[in-house]
């Protein structure tokens, strides 16, 4: 079995430590080097290139991002970010997403051995998902611009939909999900939309603190208004809500109306927020009104979610595996049968606005 190469980049000496017991306790992975800064990492790199390099954003000499862009510069390689979990540095580490890393690791500034111990299975599973990562589409996307228990489903948060969606009106409303690779290809998608589009409500897989900045960034560069959903918000025209990280975000209906409610609950599909969530009380609340939208991600989180949407006569679209990063979630919804179309990234603004 070929194993994963990694190379840790961080200058936590206990993070490394911590990192890399973790990464060797798995069968498929081989941490072939550790190194305290980029400089030091870029010395280990001359002589043997890894698959996956964890890297951490805050580092002397030289800092993660400019690392990150130097190496998708020069010889384009899957990066997972492992970054401190503050709002000070949720800012930073979009900018090293948006330049074509794969996915962020959050740790705290205190309890650091003991949280990367709990959270190993989720850094385990970013490693063989940056592993298996389209770093071709990172490239493009990139020039353009949870502790592992009982796997519920999105019973846990809602009953499933009658079938029986209110009757169509004209207020139309588009559901996203995605997860790995989502945070450059949202970009992609919303800086396209033109200012008159359908209320939007989107899951992207992230961790609290950093969806409130992921969504301010968006706002900047779209026509649309881009912001964190709160409780109770309005899905209007020309809005596009994101569900907060660790919070998970329901679609409801008040007679013509359409508005999100945040709220808390277990981990559905090992996430919260969940796209099954999201695409069931948008089956439940809207049905034939609405579109669903799976995007790139690893696993399966949102397949039966756009289901229960295409049986109630939404109009329904997978990302097509050529412009994905990671292909998992719409790969999953595919065999599923629960998509209308496969349609490539560049033609998913087009889907938003016409519906088609």
């Amino acid at each position: 079995m070929k194993k994963i190469k990694v190379l840790l980049v961080d200058d936590s000496a206990v993070v490394r430590q911590v990192v890399l017991a973790l990464l060797e306790r798995e069968p498929d992975i081989q941490v072939i080097g550790a190194a305290s800064d980029p400089l030091f990492a870029m010395d280990k790199m001359a002589k043997e290139w890894p698959d996956v390099i964890v890297l951490d954003v805050e580092m002397p000499r030289m800092d993660g991002i400019t690392f990150l862009k130097k190496i998708m510069a020069e010889r384009p390689t899957p990066v997972v970010i492992c970054s401190t979990l503050t709002e000070r540095g949720a800012e930073t580490t979009l900018q090293a997403l948006a330049a074509g890393a794969v996915e962020i690791i959050t740790k705290p500034k205190v309890g650091l051995k003991g949280f990367l111990e709990q959270s190993s299975a989720e850094l385990v599973a970013a490693v063989r998902a940056a592993a298996q990562a389209n770093v071709k589409q990172l490239v493009r996307n990139a020039a353009a611009h949870t502790p592992v228990g009982a796997k519920l489903n999105a019973d846990a948060i809602l009953p499933p939909s009658s079938g029986q969606a209110m009757a169509q009106t004209t207020e139309r409303i588009v559901a996203i999900g995605t997860s790995t690779g989502g945070t450059q290809a949202l970009e992609l998608v919303l800086t396209a939309l033109p200012r008159v589009s359908p209320g939007i409500v989107i899951v992207q897989h992230m961790p609290e603190k950093f969806t409130a900045s992921f969504a301010a960034r968006l706002n900047t560069l779209s026509q649309i208004e881009v912001r964190e959903a709160k409780n109770n918000d309005r899905v209007i025209p020309g809005l596009a809500l994101i569900a907060p990280g660790g919070k998970h975000m329901l679609v409801k209906r008040s007679g013509a109306y359409y508005h999100v409610e945040v709220v808390d609950g277990p981990l559905v599909n090992r996430h919260r927020p969940s796209v099954d969530v999201l695409f069931r009380s948008v089956a439940k609340f809207a049905g034939k009104n609405a579109t669903g939208i799976i995007m790139t991600g690893m696993g399966d989180d949102g397949a039966r979610g756009l289901k229960e949407l295409h049986e109630t006569g939404a109009r329904t679209y997978a990302q097509d595996e050529a412009s994905c990063v990671v292909f998992g979630m719409p790969k999953e919804a595919i065999k599923l049968g629960g998509v209308d179309r496969v349609i490539a990234l560049d033609d998913i603004p087009r889907a938003i606005t016409n519906g088609r």
